[in-house]
C-alpha cells in the first residue's frame, strides 16, 4: 500500500497532506529564485511596509534583531534591499525593497493560488462549494491564524 495515499487516513491527516503541498509550492517558487523563506519573508514585509526599521521587522518575521541583522546582510549583498539613514539622525536606519528586490518576490501571491488551483482541480464547482462550506463550519470556532 502506498503510505502516502493511505485510504484509511483521516479528514485531518488529509488537510495534513494538503497544506504540506501547499508549503512545498511556496518554498519550490522561493527556492527558484535563490531566497530563504527568511530573506522572502522578508523582502515581501518590505514590499508592504517600506522604510521599516529592523526592530520592526524582527517583530513581524518573530525572530531576533540579530537574526534579522544577517537576513538584511544577505538581501543588502544581492541589491535587493537598501538601508538608508532616516532624516536627522544618523542611529535610525529604515529599510527599502529595491526595485530589484520587489521585482523577484513579485508573484507569489499568483504562484500560489495555482497551486492551490492545482490542488482543487478534481473537485468539481459544486464540491468546491461544499468542501468550503465544510471547512467554514469546521473552523468558525477556532481561532484564526495569528490570533492567540
Amino acid at each position: 500500500m502506498d503510505r502516502g495515499r493511505s485510504v484509511s487516513a483521516g479528514p485531518l491527516e488529509q488537510l495534513k497532506v494538503i497544506n504540506r503541498a501547499q508549503m512545498q509550492a511556496g518554498q519550490d517558487w522561493i527556492r527558484s529564485r535563490g531566497l530563504s523563506p527568511q530573506q522572502a519573508f522578508v523582502l515581501a514585509h518590505l514590499t508592504g511596509h517600506p522604510g521599516a526599521i529592523q526592530r520592526d521587522i524582527a517583530e513581524a518575521t518573530h525572530t531576533t534583531a540579530a537574526n534579522v541583522s544577517g537576513v538584511l546582510r544577505g538581501l543588502e549583498a544581492r541589491h535587493l534591499i537598501e538601508r538608508r539613514f532616516e532624516a536627522g539622525d544618523e542611529r535610525s536606519k529604515r529599510v527599502f525593497a529595491t526595485d530589484a528586490g520587489i521585482q523577484l518576490i513579485s508573484g507569489h501571491e499568483e504562484a500560489m493560488i495555482a497551486a492551490d488551483e492545482s490542488i482543487l482541480a478534481p473537485l468539481t464547482p459544486d464540491e468546491r462549494i461544499a468542501l468550503q462550506a465544510l471547512l467554514d463550519k469546521i473552523t468558525a470556532g477556532l481561532p484564526r491564524l495569528g490570533e492567540s
